[in-house]
């Protein structure tokens, strides 16, 4: 049996570039949730660093920008040094809701071993009609590389089980990382991903409010999914068996966590064989 996971045996793990706008709020938010915060500042030059001086977090710094890959891997590194059972990720903009933790800490109990995803999908109307298809794209693209369906597969708000971030050889840089970590957890562990619905919150052209105010992303739509897309592509060509790969996918539909019942109820099942 797998060991529950609480507040106490995961770390949150934030990378972070440039983000004074907000990363003060999103660091409180988790401390609020969870005492053992790991920030990665990817070499920001704004105060990104000084708006959290005061608080208690582990910073660890990049003298230079490396990507959001390399951040999440050090982070996870620190979290595994310090024997924690699980790492949770939050993007630094303010996007994600340090109150949905105990949400996704719910699912992953509810579904050991699995990683949990926040889907954005409650109020998808303020999701940009261009990222709502790119991210269903995305969700598209990501099953061939893993044999299943996922729900919001570009989501960085996650929980993974600690063998999942142990993972040593996970190659992909920025977001192609976060997407590689999904395949490569497939592949080698046979593990899946299990979806809890979360908010989407973007600015609207009319808000002015400070708390609805998010820098621009840093994610670049037609770049960022070529280079995820490619990635994916070679990965699959290289392993070969299509037909095997579209008949697994077909047969393992997004698997949400949702005891409200609004998206779907909760089914405790086992992944079909993936590898």
């Amino acid at each position: 049996m797998a060991e529950r996971l609480d507040r106490h045996n995961i770390a949150v793990v934030i990378p972070a570039l440039n983000e004074a706008l907000r990363i003060r709020g999103v660091v409180e938010g988790a401390l609020a949730q969870c005492s053992n915060v790991i920030l990665v500042d990817d070499g920001s030059d704004d105060d990104t660093l000084a708006q959290v001086a005061d608080l208690p977090v582990t910073v660890l710094r990049h003298d230079t920008r490396k990507g959001k890959g390399a951040s999440l891997r050090d982070g996870f590194a620190e979290a595994l040094r310090r024997g924690f059972k699980g790492v949770l990720t939050m993007d630094g903009d303010g996007q994600h809701s340090a109150d949905d933790i105990p949400r996704l800490l719910a699912a992953a109990n509810r579904y050991p071993d699995h990683i949990v995803i926040g889907a954005r999908l409650r109020k998808r109307s303020q999701q940009p009609r261009y990222r709502r298809l790119a991210n269903a794209f995305g969700d598209w693209g990501l099953a061939w590389g893993t044999g299943y369906q996922i729900a919001d597969s570009q989501s960085g708000q996650r929980l993974y089980p600690a063998a999942v971030a142990a993972l040593g050889d996970c190659p992909g840089e920025d977001f192609v990382f976060e997407a590689q970590i999904v395949i490569s957890a497939a592949q080698l562990l046979g593990t899946r991903c299990v979806s809890v619905p979360i908010e989407s919150r973007y600015q609207t052209v009319a808000s002015q409010e400070p708390h609805e105010q998010f820098r621009a992303s840093h994610f670049r739509p037609l770049r960022d999914f070529t280079r995820i897309t490619t990635h994916i592509v070679a990965a699959v060509l290289r392993k070969g068996g299509l037909w095997a790969i579209h008949r697994s996918i077909r047969a393992n539909p997004p698997v949400i966590d949702d005891p409200s019942g609004e998206f779907a109820r909760p089914v405790l099942q086992q992944p079909a064989n993936i590898r």
